[in-house]
């Protein structure tokens, strides 16, 4: 063979190396943009970079096929009145409070268009667009799992309400309603 032929495909075998490379290091990069903190989690959990984001480019494709539609103006008020009678109910009784802050998330993400399926996979579906809050919504339902336990104290209960209260705000899609559930 030429030594020059040699040389061309030594030079076109490393460029096309440092494009795969650059296509990589992008997509992560885009992938860390959109996942935030998720990102990282799913990375530890897989204990593979390439793997986990396979796994969060497969959320993404799932969740494009749902038909994720804001709430309407009369839902979204509903739900706000709800949350506001839940969160008077916390001091009298936090446990109920608990499930209840639950079954209005999973209200909510049902009216939004989200499949109702098992805790991980909503987790997983919230983690595509919410994904700043979806560790907060992981770390509400282990305290919940864990009160039903008996193992959790009040404070625990506290931390997972406002965890709850973060995700159901933003699943509400207004500004407004992160100040009065907040009262």
């Amino acid at each position: 063979m030429d030594l020059s032929l040699i040389l061309v495909l030594v030079i076109v075998a490393i460029v096309a190396l440092a494009a795969w490379y650059i296509v990589q290091k992008r997509k992560s990069k885009a992938l860390r943009s959109r996942f935030g903190p998720e990102y990282d989690s799913t990375v530890r959990r897989h204990s593979d970079r390439s793997r986990a984001e396979a796994e969060l480019e497969r959320r993404v494709k799932r969740v494009e096929r749902f038909e994720i539609r804001p709430l309407r103006e009369h839902d979204r008020d509903r739900f706000a009145e709800l949350w506001r009678r839940n969160q008077e109910h916390f001091v009298d009784d936090p446990g109920a409070a608990i499930q209840q802050a639950d079954n209005l998330v999973c209200e909510v993400m049902k009216a939004r268009g989200y499949p109702m399926s098992e805790f991980e996979n909503r987790a997983e579906d919230l983690s595509v667009d919410h994904p700043h809050v979806v560790r907060n919504y992981r770390a509400a339902h282990h305290l919940a799992e864990r009160h039903s336990r008996g193992d959790a104290d009040t404070e625990d209960l506290r931390r997972a309400f406002v965890y709850y209260r973060d995700l159901f705000a933003e699943l509400l899609e207004t500004k407004t309603i992160r100040e009065e559930v907040k009262r």
